[in-house]
C-alpha cells in the first residue's frame, strides 16, 4: 500500500518545497497536503512523475515508515547557519543511513559500541581519559574514521555540497552514528568527527532525551576534539623555537589537523603570545589557508564499508542489488558510503574486528 509519509520524506530529502512540487506536477499546493496527509492518494501516472522529480523508484514509496531523526537528537555544529531545509535533508539522509546499517548488520557481524560516559569531566580530561581508555597514549591518530568504527560507531558521509552542514551525530537503536560532509577537507573532516566524538561521550543524556544542544556544549566539543587529535604533552614536546607559517605546516601534518586548529591549540595551551598567535591568524588568512588547506591530506573512507563491499564483490553482489533491494538509488548509497565501490576496493582492506557472520567458507555473505 502506498505510503503518504515516504512522499513527504522523498521531497523533503531532495529539498523540494510543497509549492514547487505541486508546480512541477501541474497541480495546486493542497494536492501535495493531500497527498502526504494520506487525505487521497496520487494518480499512478502522478505517482510516477513524482517519482522521477524527486529521483526515488515507485517501489520507495510503498516501504513501511522509515526512522525518524528529531532536529534536537542530533548534534549539528551548525544549527544556527542553516536553513531548516538544510537540515531535514541532512537528516532524512541519516535515516536512509539507518535501513542501509540495518541491512549491513543483518548480513555482518560489525564492532559493538560501549563508549564510556564522560560527562562529569572537562573536555580536556575527557580527552586524556579516553584516549587512555583506548590505549592511544600521545600518538598522533593515523585515521580517525578506522579509530571510530573500530569502536563501534558507524560512519557515513554527506554528500552535500553546502559549508553549513559540517557533520552530525546521533543514536539510533542503542548505536552511535556520525556523519561526515565529504565536500569538507580532510583535516576537517578528521575534527568534525572527534567533535561528534564528544558529544557522544559527553553528551548523549541530553541526546537521547532530545535536548537542544547549546552553544557551550558546541564550544566544549570543539575543545575536545582540540585536545583528542593534540594531546598537551605531545603539542608541548613540539613546540617550535620559532612559531613561524612554514613549521607549522609540517607540524600539522603530523598530527592530521588544519594549520588554524593547530594555531588554536597552541595558543590555548599558552605556546604562543598573543601577538604572535595573532599574527599567524592574519597570515594564515592572507595566505588563503583557512579555505584552502596547504599540503592537504587524503580524504578517509570507512574502512568498515569497503570490507563489508569487498566480500559483497565476492560474493557477486552490486550496489544495484542493495538500492533495489531498499528500494533506492545507487546515488543515495553513493552519497553515504564515501563514493567507495563494490568493483574497485582492494583485497588488502581488512577492519579488525568485523567479520562476517560465521560460515563453512571462511568471509561470505549470508543468504
Amino acid at each position: 500500500m502506498l505510503n503518504p509519509a515516504r512522499i513527504e520524506f522523498a521531497r523533503t530529502r531532495r529539498r523540494w518545497t510543497k509549492t514547487r512540487l505541486a508546480e512541477a506536477l501541474g497541480v495546486k499546493s493542497r494536492s501535495i497536503q493531500g497527498y502526504e496527509s494520506g487525505e487521497y492518494f496520487p494518480e499512478p501516472e502522478k505517482l510516477e512523475q513524482i517519482a522521477n522529480f524527486l529521483r526515488f523508484p515507485v517501489s520507495f514509496f510503498y516501504g513501511s515508515d522509515l526512522p525518524r531523526i528529531s532536529e534536537h537528537t542530533a548534534s549539528f555544529r551548525s544549527m544556527s547557519k542553516m536553513s531548516a531545509s538544510l537540515r531535514d535533508s541532512a537528516l532524512s539522509a541519516g535515516s536512509i543511513a539507518f535501513i542501509l546499517n540495518r541491512w549491513i548488520e543483518s548480513r555482518f557481524n560489525l564492532p559493538e559500541a560501549n563508549l564510556p560516559d564522560l560527562s562529569d569531566l572537562s573536555p580536556e580530561d575527557a580527552a586524556a581519559t579516553l584516549r587512555r581508555m583506548w590505549g592511544l597514549g600521545e600518538a598522533p591518530i593515523s585515521n580517525v574514521i578506522h579509530l571510530l568504527e573500530s569502536r563501534g560507531i558507524r560512519v557515513y558521509s554527506l554528500a552535500i555540497e553546502a559549508k553549513e552542514v559540517d557533520a552530525f551525530s546521533v543514536w539510533h537503536e542503542n548505536t552511535p552514528f556520525v556523519f561526515l560532509n565529504t565536500f569538507k577537507s580532510a583535516e576537517h573532516s578528521r575534527f568534525d568527527a572527534c567533535h561528534e566524538l564528544g558529544h557522544l561521550v559527553r553528551d548523549s543524556h541530553s541526546m537521547l532525551h532530545g535536548k537542544a544542544h547549546s552553544p557551550e556544549m558546541e564550544r566544549e566539543a570543539n575543545a575536545f576534539a582540540s585536545a583528542f587529535l593534540m594531546p598537551r604533552s605531545s603539542v608541548i614536546a613540539h613546540k617550535p623555537n620559532l612559531p613561524t607559517i612554514g613549521r607549522l605546516i609540517d607540524l600539522k601534518s603530523f598530527w592530521g589537523v588544519s594549520l588554524a586548529a593547530l594555531a588554536y591549540r597552541m595558543n590555548s595551551l599558552e605556546l604562543l603570545t598573543e601577538w604572535t598567535y595573532r599574527s599567524l591568524c592574519i597570515d594564515i588568512a592572507k595566505k588563503g589557508y583557512r579555505t584552502k588547506e596547504p599540503n592537504p591530506m587524503r580524504q578517509e573512507v570507512s574502512q568498515m564499508l569497503a570490507k563489508v563491499f569487498e566480500v559483497l564483490r565476492g560474493e557477486g553482489v552490486g550496489k544495484s542489488d542493495i538500492a533495489n533491494e531498499l528500494c533506492l538509488l545507487v546515488e543515495d548509497l553513493n552519497n553515504l558510503t564515501f563514493g567507495l565501490t563494490l568493483s574497485g576496493v582492494s583485497a588488502a582492506v581488512a577492519l579488525e574486528g568485523v567479520p562476517t557472520k560465521p560460515t563453512n567458507q571462511g568471509l561470505r555473505l549470508v543468504k
